[in-house]
């Protein structure tokens, strides 16, 4: 009859001698079954040709084997790095992941008004979203465990790397270099990477005035970050001042990409008459010869998944657990030398 019918985890555990729970645990990978335990449930299971479903692992744990990741949107090449790393993680450890890309003002109310994540996940992963008190105070009322990625929240799990040390490091590169007037470019639209944005530019000015160089702030622009006209006006305007930048720090790769095709379209040579960073190290930056900060965002995702698994199986435990991940400056054929007056 359980062959006609199929095999159910109450069937696997009669045959096991073990309850209906330690198979549900066995099967979903826990360390809290014994050797002996796990083989005998296992060799049950086989015989039985059982598979556990979700929704049995959900009526014996109270779990649903999900977790779900609540990004700005899904075009940045960042945030797709991140959920590939996610993915795969999440998989080895028995979890599905849910994403949910909260883009417009409309579907961002209708996310916190509802709060999908509470019937359909074990854990939420917030991804470079910059939340307001009022979203954040939803989310702590969750009875979930949170995990934020890609920014720091104090007193909650979180995966990130220290933008601002990076950032410094950076503008060290190019003070090493020679270079005095350094420009820097910051997208108008965050799209979701307050924290970082803010840490950036921190950290920019951190090492000019350990430099000893003085404060310009004519030389930070903020650029619409996809409209090709608000980078043009943005380089005039720096082109235009009486003592023009030597190099530019471009907040993001992508920024930088759009910097060196305006750069090279004005005939100004990189980096013989201006040098150009970047921060994160984009898949097309070697193509592109981007002298760049690389954060390890493939990285970030797998050590995200790593930790939401822990906090699901221990939700105190890992409650303020951070983890930062390092990013190393790689120096390519955007940078150079200061140009001599």
């Amino acid at each position: 009859m359980t062959g006609e019918r199929g095999a159910t985890l109450a069937d696997v555990a009669e045959r096991a001698g073990v309850s209906p729970s330690t198979v549900s645990r066995t099967l979903r990978g826990l360390s809290t079954v014994s050797p002996q335990t796990r083989e005998r449930v296992e060799r049950a299971a086989r015989e039985l040709s059982f598979a556990i479903s979700r929704s049995a692992s959900s009526l014996v744990t109270g779990r649903t084997g999900r977790v779900a990741v609540l990004v700005p949107n899904l075009e940045s090449w960042f945030l797709g790095a991140v959920l590939a790393g996610l993915a795969p993680e999440l998989n080895s450890a028995g979890l599905d992941m849910l994403v949910y890309s909260v883009t417009t003002a409309e579907q961002r109310a209708q996310f916190f008004d509802r709060l999908p994540a509470r019937r359909n996940a074990d854990a939420l992963l917030v991804v470079s979203f910059a939340l307001s008190p009022q979203e954040r105070e939803r989310l702590d009322g969750l009875g979930m465990p949170l995990v934020f990625v890609s920014q720091h929240e104090s007193g909650r799990a979180s995966v990130y790397v220290d933008d601002a040390e990076a950032a410094s490091r950076g503008t060290r590169h190019l003070l090493n270099l020679g270079h005095r007037r350094i420009a820097y470019i910051e997208p108008a639209d965050d799209s979701g990477f307050a924290w970082s944005s803010r840490a950036r530019l921190e950290g920019y000015r951190s090492a000019l005035a350990q430099a000893g160089v003085s404060r310009d702030d004519a030389l930070v622009r903020q650029v619409a970050q996809w409209q090709g006209s608000s980078l043009d006006a943005a380089v005039g305007r720096l082109l235009s001042l009486p003592e023009p930048p030597t190099a530019v720090f471009a907040e993001t790769d992508d920024i930088a990409f759009r910097l060196l095709t305006v750069l090279r379209g004005a005939n100004l040579t990189v980096p013989h008459r201006i040098s150009v960073l970047g921060f994160d190290d984009h898949a097309m930056a070697e193509a592109w010869d981007l002298s760049t900060l690389a954060q390890p965002a493939r990285g970030l995702g797998v050590a995200a998944a790593q930790l939401a698994h822990a906090v699901i199986q221990e939700p105190e435990a890992d409650r303020q657990r951070h983890v930062v991940l390092p990013v190393e400056l790689v120096p390519r054929g955007s940078t150079g030398p200061a140009p001599q007056p």
